[in-house]
């Protein structure tokens, strides 16, 4: 029995009609692969930055931040976003570049005011700075934002901040503040115990 390029057989058909349908199988086949295949979509600009900004994280938390400072300023010359020069700002603070740090969160800033991490961030620097009063006004403002998905952190650095002015009571309360955030959260939790086993006056 004849059967066809594809491997099915050829039935009720006879022996030259059998071939001229091997041919024209044959020759539509080849017509097909000859058919111009369409290109995939060239990605996107937010696509490639995002991307980017995705394996600096990765590098980021691998301990890496010489490879994640690349791939990061690759997101921004892609697509400048407010979370890769925030980010890129993080990179740097673990090299010890902390002003540089806080230079990026301020352009993130001004590419998206409502985004809360650059403020938080500037003010952990400063703090790391030993400018703990100045950053005060940051801290609120990260506490306020609009976008943001950490509000314990602003509080537990505020009363980081309290604690070293001398203000325990103060300082209680901002870290009751970011508990009511997240129950859980490790260093509020352990700013009220050493509040506590100090006898400093607000427990």
């Amino acid at each position: 029995m004849a059967r066809r390029p594809d491997g099915r057989a050829v039935t009720g058909a006879r022996p030259g009609l059998r071939w001229l349908l091997a041919w024209l199988l044959l020759f539509g086949c080849a017509v097909a692969q000859a058919q111009p295949k369409p290109e995939p979509a060239a990605a996107s600009h937010e696509d490639r930055a995002r991307a980017s900004w995705q394996a600096g994280y990765l590098f980021h938390q691998l301990g890496n931040y010489e490879r994640a400072i690349e791939f990061y300023r690759e997101s921004i010359a892609a697509h400048p976003t407010a979370e890769a020069h925030t980010f890129l700002g993080w990179s740097l603070s673990h090299q010890g570049k902390l002003e540089d740090a806080i230079a990026e969160c301020r352009i993130a800033i001004q590419i998206d005011p409502d985004f809360g991490n650059p403020y938080n961030d500037i003010g952990v620097y400063l703090i790391d700075l030993g400018r703990a009063r100045e950053a005060i006004e940051w801290l609120n403002k990260a506490a306020v934002a609009k976008r943001y998905c950490c509000y314990q952190f602003p509080h537990f650095n505020l009363g980081r901040v309290l604690l070293l002015e001398g203000k325990p009571e103060e300082a209680k309360l901002s870290f009751e503040r970011a508990l009511k955030y997240d129950p859980q959260y490790l260093p509020a939790l352990m700013g009220l115990e050493y509040i506590r086993q100090q006898g400093l006056k607000g427990l």
